[in-house]
């Protein structure tokens, strides 16, 4: 059944891009509970009383989604990791509003065990992007790979597939980059 949703999700996609009249609207109910569990675990990694919630992330990614109509999409990972970094765009330009209104403080995001050292649990999330786009002109590569496995959730094989690389490669930049955000996360805390 999962491949036969994948195969199907593909097939909208292309009909989409081809800009076939009805495509995405019959996409939306097939991602839909995906593109949720995104949103819930971006709202699981962010502080308590915030104050967008994931139903709005969704809809808020779903509009941003229909305004790329001329957007091509390869495959059904390929749609999931672009919805996350639609929903990380989303959630840091509402983190800087609040910062902006606050004058500090910032939202407070929980990296997976995988990003965060024993003792460093939350990280600001203006202080996330802004290490990852640094990343990002360092290493394209490495910056996508943290996007899609932190904020898409997607596994390591399922990386590969996207980026058209081994496992073994995602492996090794996934921990090369972990390193480097540690690192320069926490130089950033320390100014």
């Amino acid at each position: 059944m999962p491949h036969v949703l994948s195969q199907t999700v593909t097939q909208l996609l292309a009909q989409w891009a081809n800009g076939e009249e009805g495509a995405f609207e019959r996409l939306v109910p097939r991602v839909y509970d995906e593109l949720r569990r995104q949103a819930h675990r971006h709202f699981r990694k962010e502080r308590g009383d915030h104050t967008l919630q994931s139903t709005a992330l969704v809809h808020e990614a779903y509009l941003r989604l229909c305004q790329q109509s001329s957007a091509r999409f390869a495959n059904r990972e390929h749609f999931f990791a672009v919805s996350a970094q639609l929903m990380r765009q989303i959630l840091v330009e509402h983190a800087r509003r609040h910062r902006a209104a606050k004058r500090g403080g910032g939202h407070k995001l929980a990296l997976d065990e995988a990003l965060a050292t024993p003792n460093t649990r939350d990280v600001d999330l203006v202080a996330l992007d802004d290490a990852l786009l640094e990343l990002a002109r360092l290493d394209p590569r490495q910056s996508r790979i943290v996007e899609l496995r932190f904020f898409a959730g997607l596994s390591i094989a399922e990386i590969a597939r996207v980026l058209h690389i081994s496992p073994a490669t995602v492996k090794r930049d996934w921990t090369t980059a972990r390193l480097w955000l540690h690192h320069a996360i926490s130089q950033a805390a320390n100014l």
